[in-house]
C-alpha cells in the first residue's frame, strides 16, 4: 500500500510539471505573437542663446578726416537727436583757414583768367608769342586744380552723418581733440536687430525666416522676430550669462533676427537678451 502511495505522488507531480510546462509555452507564443510598440520621437527642441540688440547696420562711429588730430570747433548735435544723412554733425577748428585759403585761390583764379583772356587778344594779333600764351594757359589749369583741392579740404572740416538714424553717444565736444573712438556713435534704431550667439552645435537647425522670441527682464514683454541673416563665419562667444557652469569659451555663429517691433528696442542698444529660435 505504502509503493501505491508513492507511484500516486509520483504521477500527481509529473502532471503538475507538465501542466506549468505547457502554460508556459503558451506564454512564450503569446508574447512572441504580441505586436512591437514603437517608441514616440522626441520632440525637436527649439535653439537657446544669448545675445545683444544692435541697429540695423551695427553701430557707426563717426569721426573726422584722416590724418593729424582734428579739434572740434562746433558740435552741431547730442545724444538722443535724430540726424538725416548729409547733415552737418561737427564743424573742426580748421574751417576758418582753409576757408580763407578758397577765397585766396578764387581771387587768384580770376586774375589768371583775366590775364588769359588778355593774352589771347594779343596773341591773336601776334604781340606775344605761342609760349607764352600756353605758360598763361597752364598757370589757369593749375590754379583750378589747386582751388578744387582746397575745396575738397574745406569740405573736410565739416564732419556729416552718413546714415539717417540716431544719435547713441557722444565722444568729444567743443574744444576736444577727436580720439580713436571718434565724434559720435549713430545707429539705425528705427530698425533694430537682435544678434543671437548660436552654437556651433546648433547653427546646422537654423534657417532664414525661422520665427524667434526676444526676452530680458528689462523689457516689459518678449519681443518676437525673424531669421534674417545667419553669419559666414565661426567666432569665440562674447555674450556671457550669468551661469556658472557655462561655457566661457565656446565657439558660436551670430544670427540676425530683425525685430517686428522696434520701438520697445529703440533706446536699448547693446542690451543683453536671451533668444529662443523655434524650430
Amino acid at each position: 500500500m505504502t509503493r501505491t502511495l508513492d507511484r500516486r505522488r509520483t504521477l500527481h507531480l509529473g502532471a503538475l510539471l507538465a501542466a506549468g510546462l505547457a502554460n508556459g509555452c503558451d506564454g512564450e507564443a503569446s508574447s512572441a505573437n504580441a505586436p512591437a510598440v514603437s517608441a514616440a520621437p522626441a520632440p525637436v527642441r527649439a535653439i537657446s542663446a544669448l545675445g545683444r540688440l544692435e541697429p540695423e547696420d551695427g553701430i557707426y562711429n563717426v569721426a573726422g578726416p584722416s590724418g593729424m588730430g582734428s579739434v572740434i570747433a562746433e558740435l552741431r548735435v547730442d545724444k538722443g537727436d535724430r540726424v538725416k544723412r548729409g547733415q552737418v554733425i561737427a564743424v573742426l577748428d580748421n574751417v576758418p583757414s582753409l576757408t580763407a585759403d578758397v577765397a585766396r585761390l578764387v581771387a587768384e583764379l580770376d586774375n589768371a583768367k583775366r590775364e588769359l583772356t588778355r593774352n589771347n587778344e594779343l596773341n591773336t594779333s601776334k604781340v606775344i608769342s605761342d609760349s607764352l600764351h600756353d605758360e598763361r594757359e597752364t598757370h589757369v589749369r593749375v590754379v583750378e586744380a589747386q582751388l578744387a583741392h582746397a575745396r575738397a579740404e574745406l569740405e573736410r572740416g565739416y564732419v556729416r552723418s552718413p546714415i539717417d538714424g540716431r544719435v547713441l553717444y557722444v565722444h568729444a565736444r567743443e574744444g576736444e581733440r577727436v580720439e580713436q573712438a571718434g565724434i559720435v556713435e549713430l545707429g539705425r534704431t528705427d530698425h533694430m536687430f537682435a544678434i543671437a550667439e548660436v552654437y556651433e552645435d546648433d547653427i546646422g537647425r537654423v534657417r532664414v525666416g525661422q520665427r524667434a522670441q526676444v526676452r530680458s527682464p528689462v523689457l516689459a514683454s518678449a519681443l518676437s522676430g525673424s531669421v534674417e541673416w545667419v553669419h559666414l563665419r565661426v567666432a569665440k562667444q562674447d555674450a556671457l550669462g550669468t551661469d556658472p557652469a557655462a561655457r566661457k569659451d565656446a565657439r558660436i555663429v551670430e544670427v540676425e533676427v530683425r525685430l517686428d517691433d522696434s520701438q520697445p528696442a529703440a533706446g536699448l542698444t547693446n542690451l543683453q537678451v536671451e533668444v529662443e529660435i523655434a524650430p
